[in-house]
């Protein structure tokens, strides 16, 4: 696979948003120069946030040819929780999402964070090429610090984005579809792989520096107009039935004006809920802001879970079908994980050579 460009990221929203754009043409022109990395973790069921933010955007990129890497990130669980006896059947519950979704494991490697060891044990000398203080200013670790309090945050969890620069070059991904908050994770990756090229392979840019690709999926509030978190109890899941959709949505937050419109900015909550059914009818939020018009609150919640309920009443049927072949879902990890250990394997073996740690 050929790397991509190594273009200077600025990490400021706009010219991520140009780069972001180039990017797309080139996806279209020679899909096979790219190989992307993404993920979740298994925290639980994803919901349709997850479909129209990032699921659908992972199958489009397959569809185009584009090698898709989809880690379940486990270990991640454990930055800020315990590692609960749910997880293996939260796994096999991602793994299902996934492939209703269509997320093909024959053209995608669907992997687990805990089950590839050559991937983490690359965390080692790449916490060699980064201080302190650069980790320290991530936002991530920035916010865990900040909402901490008085709590000790772990270790790992200030080792996150460099732990997460281990799950991206491992496989020498070059792009990374992520939300604008996420840029500073690709630059942190960058400097990483820029700095082993430098002191370990001078004469042979053995990491490609990845870019990120931005999200161009509208952001879908959650049922109270907070974010969609599948932790706030405000999501649809995917996996959710009929009826709970319909309760979900007859409980959801609008405002007093019965005429209804779409004006993001003044009614978040109205609009967001009009968002949703237009991309489910695959129309455009004035044309169902029109339609339902003065039919206010009632009217609109009727519109979306009828909406709603048709656009994943396939995706659903399917992965009922697969949740019941968990045997099937457990194959499907064992084959990504074996894929995703080969090459794991293949780059630390590359990495020793360079570092002169065989012996």
């Amino acid at each position: 696979m050929t790397s991509i460009a190594t273009t200077p990221v600025n990490t400021s929203h706009e010219a991520a948003r140009v780069r972001s754009r180039q990017l797309e043409a080139e996806l279209r022109q020679d899909p096979g120069r790219f190989r992307v990395l993404t993920g979740d973790r298994p925290t639980g069921p994803l919901h349709v946030g997850h479909l129209f933010g990032t699921l659908a955007n992972r199958v489009r990129l397959q569809n185009l040819g584009v090698e898709v890497m989809v880690l379940i990130a486990d270990y991640q669980t454990i930055t800020d929780r315990e590692s609960p006896a749910s997880l293996p059947a939260d796994v096999l519950g991602l793994i299902a999402d996934y492939l209703a979704v269509g997320i093909d494991p024959d053209r995608a490697t669907i992997f687990a964070h805990s089950q590839v060891e050559q991937l983490n044990q690359l965390m080692l000398p790449f916490l060699s090429l980064v201080s302190v203080a650069e980790v320290a200013r991530n936002p991530t670790v920035k916010d865990e610090v900040a909402s901490a309090g008085q709590a000790a945050m772990s270790a790992l969890m200030f080792t996150y984005p460099v732990h997460q620069a281990a799950d991206i070059l491992f496989c020498h991904a070059n792009l990374v579809p992520v939300g604008s908050d996420q840029l500073p994770h690709i630059e942190l990756t960058r400097t990483i792989a820029r700095r082993f090229n430098d002191r370990y392979s001078p004469g042979h840019r053995h990491f490609p520096e990845p870019e990120g690709l931005l999200s161009q999926a509208p952001l879908i509030l959650g049922m109270d107009g907070g974010k969609m978190s599948k932790s706030r109890g405000n999501a649809i899941a995917l996996a959710a039935s009929e009826d709970e959709t319909a309760r979900l949505i007859r409980r959801a937050k609008t405002d007093g004006d019965r005429e209804i419109s779409y004006e993001p900015a003044r009614r978040p909550e109205v609009s967001n809920l009009v968002l949703l059914a237009a991309l489910c009818l695959q129309r455009s939020p004035e044309d169902v802001a029109a339609e339902v018009g003065g039919g206010g609150a009632g009217g609109l919640k009727r519109v979306l879970t009828d909406a709603l309920n048709e656009r994943l009443r396939p995706l659903r049927k399917r992965r009922r079908e697969l949740a019941d072949d968990p045997a099937y879902l457990g194959s499907v990890l064992r084959a990504g994980t074996e894929r995703a250990r080969e090459i794991a394997e293949a780059t630390l073996g590359d990495v020793r050579e360079l570092m002169h740690n065989t012996y």
